[in-house]
């Protein structure tokens, strides 16, 4: 069985290097709708969408991101990081950003997909990245609030990078044991 639909699941990849090239208005808004397009529980769509554009402030999210890494007591994600280029957000020119009301989680992890799979289905790459948590919750988490109109109430669910892929990447080998039938 196979349809549009699966074949983006199947083929869809974390993508770990973008280009320069900024993605075009109807590109940022098709995959803003389907971001929005996300069930919720008792549709209460505890999320928003903040679109990142900014290279300026995405720079300045890796930086701080970067500096946090750097601080922590274990340092295997921080040597990992710089042994990749020293790259949290891989160049991506934009970040969807989802903030979420509390209890939010499931339904954040629910927009995150839908972003992906959009961005995929338009033929650029993405990747899902709770690294952008460490600039929003750290030292300078509210200027960062601030600078992208971060909602009152709302904390830091997630973010899906997006842009042109640089390289090419291969979709993870699913673990079918993980799979179990019942009757």
């Amino acid at each position: 069985m196979s349809n549009s639909v699966l074949k983006a699941i199947a083929e869809r990849y974390s993508c770990r290097g973008y280009t320069d090239q900024a993605l075009t208005e109807d590109q940022l808004k098709a995959i803003a709708d389907a971001a929005v397009m996300a069930p919720s529980a008792m549709n209460l769509q505890p999320w928003k969408i903040i679109v990142i554009n900014d290279r300026d402030i995405l720079n300045d999210l890796e930086a701080d991101a970067i500096e946090c890494l750097s601080k922590l007591e274990d340092k295997s994600i921080y040597e990992r990081i710089m042994s990749r280029g020293g790259k949290v957000f891989y160049n991506a020119p934009t970040m969807f950003l989802i903030p979420i009301k509390e209890g939010g989680e499931l339904d954040c992890g629910i927009v995150s997909q839908n972003i992906a799979l959009a961005a995929h289905s338009l033929g650029l790459g993405s990747v899902i990245c709770g690294m952008a948590r460490l600039p929003f919750d750290g030292q300078r988490g509210q200027e960062f609030k601030e600078r992208v109109a971060f909602p009152e109430g709302y904390k830091f669910g997630m973010s899906v990078l997006v842009g042109y892929p640089a390289t090419s990447g291969t979709p993870h080998e699913p673990d079918r044991s993980k799979i179990s039938f019942i009757g």
